[in-house]
C-alpha cells in the first residue's frame, strides 16, 4: 500500500472519530441551550431590546447561506449534479455543521454525499470540498480588503498557510498519483472569480445579520467599524468550537464591546446570531432529511 493511501486512510479514520464525537446529541443540545439562554438573559437586561431588527437581518443571511453558498459550490463542482441537488445537500450539511468544530460535520457530509450520491471518488470529493472552502476564504479576504478594513496578521498567515498546503498537496498528488484527481479538473479562472464574488456577497449578508442583532439589543454601530471587528474575529475561527460557544464568537463579543456598547448587548447580539442560525438549518436541512426518510420509507413499502 502506498504512503498516500495510508495517509488518506488515517485522515478518514480520524475525521470519522471526530465526527462521531462532535455530533453527539448532548453536545448539540448544550450549544443551542447555552446560546438561547444567553440571548434571553440579554434581552431581559438590555433596555429597548427587540426581536424585529434581528429577524429582518436574518432574511438576507438565509439567502446568502442557503442560496449563494450552494451556488458557489455548484459552480466549482465537477459532480455533474443539478443546482437543486447542491442546494439540498448544502442545507443538510449546515444542520450537521452547526454542532461541529469548524463546521467539520458539514464538510464530512458533503464529501459523503459526493461519493454516494454523485459517484465521485474519495480523493476527488475531498478536493472538491477543500476547493470550495478555499474559494470561500478567498472571497472573505477580498470582501474585508475591498471594504477597507485591516485583516489581522494571524488571519493572513493562516489563509496563506492553508492555500500553500492545498497547493503543495495537489502538486504532490498530481505528480505521484495523477489518476486520483483525473475526474476533478481544476476550475477555470472565471469560475474561481465567480465563486469568490458569490462568497463576497455572502459576507455582506453576514454583516446584515450582525447589524440586525446589534440593533436588536438597542445599540447602533457604524457598519465599517463592525466590519473591522468581524474580519479580525475570523482569525479565532481556527480554534475549533461548537456553534455559539466557539473562540470566534468570543472574539466577536470582545471586538463589539470594544466599539463602545455594553457587554450585555455585545454578548446578547453574538448569542442571538448563533441562536438564529438554527432556525433555517432546522427548517431547510431538517426538512430535507425528513423528506429523504419519507421517500425511503415509501419506497420500502412499495416494494414490500
Amino acid at each position: 500500500m502506498s504512503t498516500l493511501a495510508v495517509s488518506t486512510s488515517n485522515v478518514t479514520r480520524i475525521a470519522t472519530r471526530i465526527a462521531h464525537i462532535v455530533t453527539r446529541p448532548w453536545l448539540q443540545v448544550s450549544g443551542v441551550v447555552l446560546a438561547l439562554t444567553v440571548s434571553l438573559w440579554s434581552f431581559d437586561r438590555v433596555h429597548g431590546a427587540s426581536w424585529t431588527p434581528a429577524l429582518i437581518g436574518l432574511l438576507p443571511w438565509i439567502v446568502g447561506k442557503y442560496l449563494l453558498c450552494p451556488l458557489r459550490w455548484h459552480a466549482l463542482s465537477a459532480s455533474g449534479r443539478t443546482r437543486r441537488w447542491h442546494l439540498r445537500i448544502y442545507a443538510e450539511s449546515e444542520l450537521l455543521g452547526l454542532a461541529s468544530p469548524a463546521h467539520l460535520g458539514a464538510d464530512l457530509w458533503r464529501m459523503h454525499r459526493l461519493q454516494t450520491g454523485a459517484g465521485m471518488a474519495r480523493p476527488c470529493a475531498v478536493a472538491e470540498v477543500a476547493l470550495d472552502r478555499l474559494v470561500g476564504a478567498l472571497g472573505l479576504t477580498a470582501f474585508v480588503l475591498v471594504s477597507g478594513a485591516t485583516l489581522p496578521l494571524q488571519l493572513i498567515v493562516a489563509a496563506l498557510g492553508i492555500a500553500l498546503a492545498v497547493l503543495i498537496t495537489a502538486l504532490i498528488v498530481q505528480r505521484r498519483r495523477p489518476d486520483l484527481l483525473a475526474a476533478r479538473p481544476m476550475p477555470a479562472p472565471r469560475v474561481v472569480i465567480k465563486g469568490a464574488l458569490l462568497s463576497m456577497c455572502y459576507q455582506l449578508t453576514i454583516m446584515g445579520l450582525l447589524i440586525g442583532t446589534v440593533s436588536a439589543m438597542g445599540e447602533q454601530l457604524h457598519p465599517m467599524a463592525l466590519l473591522g471587528v468581524f474580519g479580525a474575529s475570523q482569525a479565532a475561527g481556527i480554534v475549533p468550537g461548537v456553534n455559539g460557544v466557539s473562540a470566534r464568537e468570543g472574539a466577536l463579543v470582545v471586538g463589539i464591546a470594544s466599539l463602545g456598547i455594553t457587554w450585555q448587548a455585545a454578548v446578547g447580539a453574538v448569542a442571538l446570531t448563533a441562536t438564529l442560525a438554527w432556525m433555517p438549518a432546522l427548517l431547510l436541512g431538517g426538512g430535507s432529511f425528513a423528506i429523504r426518510r419519507m421517500l425511503v420509507f415509501r419506497a420500502a413499502h412499495a416494494t414490500a
